[in-house]
C-alpha cells in the first residue's frame, strides 16, 4: 500500500470519528429528556451504538498508523483544511 493510499485512508477513518462524535454530542444532550421511557431507551442505545462505532474506528485508525507517530493532529487538521471544513 502506498504511503499516500494509507494516508487517504487514515484521514478518512479520521473525518468518520469527527463525524461520529458529532453525533454522539448531540444524541448525549437528549439523553433522558422525554417523559417517554421508551424513546429515551432509543437515544441510550443509539448513543452506545454510536460510541461502539467510535471505539472500532479508533482501533482501525491505530492498526493504520505508522509506529512512532506521535500526534496526528497535524495531519488530520492538514486533510480536514484540504476538504474545506
Amino acid at each position: 500500500m502506498s504511503d499516500e493510499h494509507a494516508r487517504g485512508r487514515r484521514d478518512g477513518l479520521r473525518l468518520a470519528l469527527a463525524v461520529l462524535a458529532a453525533e454522539e454530542e448531540r444524541w448525549a444532550a437528549l439523553l433522558d429528556g422525554s417523559r417517554s421511557g421508551r424513546t429515551n431507551l432509543v437515544r441510550e442505545v443509539r448513543h452506545k451504538a454510536l460510541r461502539v462505532a467510535q471505539a472500532r474506528l479508533r482501533t482501525a485508525l491505530n492498526r493504520l498508523s505508522p509506529r512512532g507517530e506521535a500526534s496526528s493532529g497535524a495531519e488530520l487538521a492538514a486533510a480536514l483544511e484540504e476538504v474545506g471544513l
